[in-house]
């Protein structure tokens, strides 16, 4: 029964083997660790929301002014941070509208009622988090707060989250696009006409997906003020940004760096892009990274398009477009140097030394 029972033993072995290469087992430990890290990332960025140092403007007779910048620059934690003072209302109002700030706070010198400017069309949990922290001062100097909208979220936009969820879109079809652009001829991009003709076709799926998802949250579901056409835009270079990352990363490390680019976009850049929970309330690191990521970006600049009439677009554009060329270039860069198949594979015509004759390879089992 010995024998046997080692054949039986040597043939599972041999059969695992087979089923599960050993390259199959990292990939698998890699699934493991980006499932880990989603998990960390996801509940470590969302759990808790406390507001940090939140952008204010305060507008306030100048005898005023002073104690009251240092009494909120001084609040436990600093939920706020004073980032500009002013006694005329209509520069308070036009620092909000602009999104240099995302309140401001017009002190009655006279009176005990004050009011906070804010627009939960750039996110409701920044305004809520913002009132309820102005409110709990007020309250304790004997004062009211009148809290004023001046750049709602639609009717359709459930607290402002419509402009997030439409830039997850984006990046998904980027990332997808992408993806399938680099294993359709196997797994890196060996020359650079085939890199260019893949980065042209991203280029033509991100204006139909760009323009798609605006129409969808704009005319179709009524979700985004209009605008369609500035935010089929943004949305173009959010996908072909994400795709080229996508492009590139492969093109570097083959299938692993789609993995790469997953955890890059999706892991670290959704949950910071202050979209279900604004920045100013994320934890440091998800703060930190927030401005510089593709959803963030993406986030933001698709609010100020929708809300703010184009106002503060640069920072993200600019983001955006870093991004873009850098996949552009790695991505030809690696196509140059580091593509797997050589000049004998791409021949059209071989001769029978090169084992075949006009391209046809002799049948081997």
């Amino acid at each position: 029964m010995e024998p046997i029972s080692g054949y039986a033993r040597d043939g599972f072995l041999s059969s695992l083997r087979a089923a599960v290469t050993p390259r199959a087992a990292l990939l698998v430990l890699g699934v493991l660790l980006l499932q880990w890290a989603f998990i960390t990332s996801y509940v470590g960025a969302l759990h808790r929301a406390e507001p940090h140092r939140i952008p204010l403007a305060v507008v306030a007779p100048e005898e005023m002014a002073g104690q009251l910048v240092h009494a909120l620059d001084g609040l436990p934690g600093n939920p706020v941070r004073v980032e500009h003072t002013a006694t005329d209302e209509a520069d308070g109002l036009r620092r909000v509208q602009h999104r240099d700030v995302d309140g401001a706070l017009i002190v009655d010198g006279g009176g005990t009622q004050d009011t906070l400017l804010v627009a939960t069309g750039g996110g409701t949990s920044t305004a809520e988090a913002l009132a309820q922290v102005l409110q709990s001062v007020a309250a304790g100097q004997n004062r009211t707060l009148e809290i004023r909208d001046v750049a709602p979220a639609a009717a359709g936009d459930a607290r402002g989250l419509s402009s997030f969820f439409l830039v997850v879109g984006w990046v998904v079809g980027g990332y997808l696009c992408g993806a399938v652009l680099a294993i359709s001829h196997g797994s890196r991009a060996a020359t650079v006409p085939r890199a260019l003709f893949r980065l042209g076709a991203l280029a033509v799926y991100s204006l139909l997906g760009g323009l798609g998802g605006a129409v969808i949250v704009g005319p179709v579901l009524d979700a985004l003020p209009g605008r369609v056409i500035s935010l089929a835009l943004l949305g173009a270079l959010v996908v072909f940004a994400t795709g080229a990352l996508t492009l590139a990363l492969q093109a570097l490390f083959g299938i692993v760096g789609i993995g790469l680019t997953l955890l890059v976009v999706v892991i670290l850049g959704n949950p910071s892009a202050g979209g279900a929970i604004g920045t100013a309330l994320l934890p440091a690191f998800w703060r930190g990274i927030s401005s510089v990521m593709i959803p963030g970006a993406g986030t933001w600049g698709a609010r100020s398009v929708a809300y703010f009439d184009g106002h503060a677009l640069t920072h993200p554009l600019v983001v955006l477009g870093i991004w873009a060329v850098a996949g552009v270039v790695v991505t030809l860069l690696a196509s140059l140097f580091g593509g797997r198949r050589r000049w004998r594979d791409e021949m059209p015509y071989r001769t029978v030394s090169d084992g075949g004759f006009l391209g046809i390879k002799p049948w081997t089992q």
